[in-house]
């Protein structure tokens, strides 16, 4: 088959990862609402979040790997075949268990990322790859915020079930695109997956995200959740071993623990901690009745409109870091973004008794969410070999995971440690969470700062409309 538009490539790449990301928060603002519809706890209903946490976390590394070795295109319809399902399963989903395992099944689209930084590393001409990245890092970014946007007018006008409907029309039609349009890539390492080490991978990252993600209902001092803690701890210590000693192993810790690697991964795992505690507490901010002291009693759909600014944001200074890689370099967006978000959450903390003041926070944070997205996903293309492309950008999506996962308990702790008569948290609490997530943003700026210096690569003019442009590779 020949070789087709990169155009069409990326859009095919952008739908699979919007989708994915959006799938990440489309579903959160509609946990009452599923709770209701199909009778069950709101311990139970919180599974369906855990759940696709856990397989995403599980999925994004391994099946990065599995398309560096067996090929992306082939791993990359797989994924989207299997989000398909999952979609359609959970749209059809008569009780909650079914639902739960649908949202496993659509974790596997965590692989989305790292199979399509590879894939744009492969096909797309050098001088393209770095805006390329920031675009599509930026769609990942905004597919966050659409779903926080959009959960409340599609579970009003429609029903919860068209959360998934939907997202099963556009990937149904992405599929068929990607097989006939997607050029399969020619790089592919050599060896096989490691089983053993994807094994224990998966058994550290389930001891770890599953306490810190049950621990609010289980308390932190039970003994499951101090039992998973040890489990993950000596699971991880074992899992390290195991890398060390394969002579393929599934993650090349060598690559790892590359500075412009180990930095960034630091950065991940602060910026993500600020990033998700925001997107998952900001909008019970808003939508608390004022009668509890602060808050706006707002709606689904309103405190979504809140939030309307920060996917603005994110999407346009996602689109911009391509712009601006190539002359201050991705430290330089990285550290800028990390402070943007320690500046909205220090904002925050300071100022939240009118709208005006929430939607001046989410843009500021947005701004700073497009900025990072971009830079990390660039910063670690450029340091790695390309047959480690997938399974390390996986990873850096993982670390940023567990990164929210630490934030958002952090942030539970705090929030709800000491509550008021009526069941609410104090303001005190909000306002020591936003005050904790401003730190970790600053942290993430300081690991940013520690992050090589690498001269910024020179871009061409572009060509002139109509005239022929040079190909990554003779085709």
């Amino acid at each position: 088959m020949p070789r087709t538009s990169t155009r069409l490539t990326f859009a095919v790449l952008a739908t699979g990862a919007g989708v994915f990301s959006m799938l990440q928060s489309l579903i959160a603002p509609a946990l009452p609402t599923v709770q209701h519809a199909l009778h069950t706890s709101q311990s139970t209903a919180t599974w369906v979040m855990t759940a696709y946490l856990l397989s995403a976390s599980v999925f994004t590394p391994i099946l990065g790997r599995v398309g560096d070795l067996a090929g992306k295109k082939r791993t990359l319809v797989g994924v989207l075949v299997t989000v398909l399902a999952g979609c359609l399963v959970a749209a059809l989903a008569p009780n909650i268990g079914v639902l739960i395992v649908a949202r496993v099944v659509q974790g596997v689209g965590g692989a989305l990322f790292p199979l399509s930084f590879g894939i744009i590393r492969d096909e797309f001409a050098a001088a393209r790859v770095s805006g390329s990245i920031s675009n599509l890092s930026a769609v990942i970014a905004a597919g966050g915020g659409v779903g926080m946007v959009a959960a409340g007018p599609i579970v009003s006008a429609l029903d919860y079930r068209w959360l998934f409907w939907i997202p099963v029309a556009i990937v149904a039609v992405t599929v068929l695109i990607a097989l006939r349009y997607v050029p399969e890539s020619p790089k592919r390492a050599q060896g096989k997956v490691s089983w053993s080490g994807a094994a224990l991978l998966s058994a550290w990252l389930v001891a770890l995200l599953l306490p810190l993600s049950q621990a609010g209902q289980w308390g932190w001092t039970s003994a499951k959740v101090l039992g998973l803690f040890t489990a993950a701890v000596v699971l991880f210590a074992l899992w390290l071993t195991a890398e060390a000693r394969s002579a393929r192993p599934l993650i090349d810790l060598r690559v790892m623990r590359q500075p412009a690697v180990w930095t960034t991964n630091a950065a991940a795992l602060l910026f993500g901690a600020g990033m998700y505690a925001i997107w998952s507490f900001l909008p019970g901010f808003v939508q608390t009745p004022s009668e509890a002291g602060y808050g706006f009693g707002a709606s689904v759909t309103a405190s979504g409109l809140l939030m309307l600014p920060m996917l603005l944001a994110m999407f346009v200074s996602g689109v911009l870091s391509g712009r601006l890689e190539p002359r201050v370099g991705a430290k330089a967006l990285l550290t800028t973004g990390a402070a943007l978000g320690s500046l909205a959450c220090g904002f925050l903390t300071l100022w939240h008794d009118e709208r005006w003041q929430i939607a001046v926070v989410a843009g500021l944070f947005g701004l700073g969410i497009g900025l990072a997205f971009a830079s990390m996903a660039n910063l670690i293309v450029g340091s790695v070999p390309p047959e480690q492309t997938g399974a390390a950008t996986g990873m850096n999506a993982n670390i940023r995971t567990i990164g929210g996962s630490v934030g958002a308990a952090l942030t539970s702790v705090l929030v709800t440690g000491r509550l008021q008569p009526s069941g609410l948290p104090y303001a005190s609490g909000y306002t020591h969470g936003w005050a904790l997530l401003a730190l970790l943003c600053l942290g993430a700026a300081g690991a940013a700062l520690l992050v090589p210096v690498r001269r910024p690569a020179r871009v061409l003019d572009p060509a002139p409309t109509g005239a022929a442009r040079t190909p990554a590779r003779v085709r």
